[in-house]
């Protein structure tokens, strides 16, 4: 058995997946490629290298996390290992917590989304209401 040198540089999305930020590697392209994970600031491609020191943007529905890369890993492992992949910056864990405490007030106040959508019936009452009261 030979052991590997430690790489230097690793794919993008590869590292995503490796630092289970997403599922499947091509969750982290189609989230690459929809603009939703920028490297020190800029958009990128999922076959960009990513080095020890940059800093990745990711935003994943409403959560968005900004980390620095502190490990390298091609292959998925446990997650104690995909956990010292990377660091969260303060500013980060710090809107993250506050985003989560707003969205609990936000559902202690009943202001959430509606159990369904509203049917053609619905719709109608609604445009009907709307327009009244423009008028």
């Amino acid at each position: 058995m030979t052991k590997e040198a430690p790489k230097e540089k690793v794919r993008l999305d590869k590292w995503l997946w490796a630092a289970r930020f997403f599922k499947t590697r091509s969750m982290a392209t189609d989230a690459v490629n929809g603009g939703h994970v920028h490297v020190n600031g800029d958009r990128t491609k999922p076959s960009r290298l990513v080095c020890i020191g940059d800093e990745i943007r990711i935003r994943k529905e409403t959560v968005e996390f900004t980390v620095i890369v502190s490990g390298l890993e091609e292959k998925r492992g446990p997650a104690t290992v995909a956990a010292t992949l990377y660091s969260e910056t303060e500013a980060s864990i710090t809107a993250r917590e506050q985003q989560a405490e707003e969205r609990k007030l936000r559902a202690a106040a009943g202001m959430t989304a509606p159990p369904r959508k509203p049917s053609k019936r619905d719709r109608r009452h609604i445009i009907r209401f709307v327009r009244k009261g423009s008028d």
